[in-house]
């Protein structure tokens, strides 16, 4: 006589075991790819939860890349919300300065152009150069973020600086 397997992650048992088996795996993952300043314990309770919630729709077999996926896209979320976050901070104004008001109009016209000229890259450029520039992180880190490959990360740097260049005359 033949037992058939139970494999249903909605078990309570099958999913603590779960739990048990990936949660450390899990943490670590969202703490090497994004840092701890996002707080990745969340995301991974996030992601259990999801998995949880839609327990009656993930067979046990794909239930780890369902986790993982989650988490990861729980993270990114968390990190465009963060930028979205910063773009809107205020910035405290200067009450003296030391500067010529030319030099500050100068500047301020520089600054200008250069976020133009920044919005005028496709948005593939745009946060390949950001992430590069602004954030300071590799082309290999980058290119695991976006999902894409090195070569395609160095194309979009590339393309950036170069439009960039034509778009910014006198630098």
């Amino acid at each position: 006589m033949k037992k058939t397997l139970h494999k249903n992650i909605c078990d309570t048992a099958i999913f603590s075991s779960f739990f048990n088996k990936h949660y450390k795996d899990l943490y670590n993952f969202l703490y090497y790819k994004f840092g701890e300043k996002l707080n990745p314990e969340d995301k991974v309770q996030e992601a259990f939860l999801k998995v949880w919630q839609n327990c009656h729709k993930i067979q046990l077999d794909k239930a780890k890349s369902f986790l993982f996926t989650t988490a990861n896209n729980l993270m990114l979320n968390q990190v465009s919300h963060e930028k979205v976050k910063l773009k809107y901070a205020e910035i405290p104004k200067k009450q003296h300065t030391n500067e010529s008001p030319e030099f500050i109009l100068e500047e301020k016209q520089y600054m200008d152009k250069i976020q133009k000229a920044i919005s005028n890259l496709t948005e593939a450029q745009r946060v390949a150069f950001l992430l590069n520039r602004v954030e300071g992180k590799r082309f290999k880190e980058i290119a695991a973020l976006l999902d894409i490959s090195v070569k395609a990360v160095e194309k979009r740097i590339y393309g950036a600086l170069k439009k960039l260049r034509e778009d910014i005359e006198g630098l």
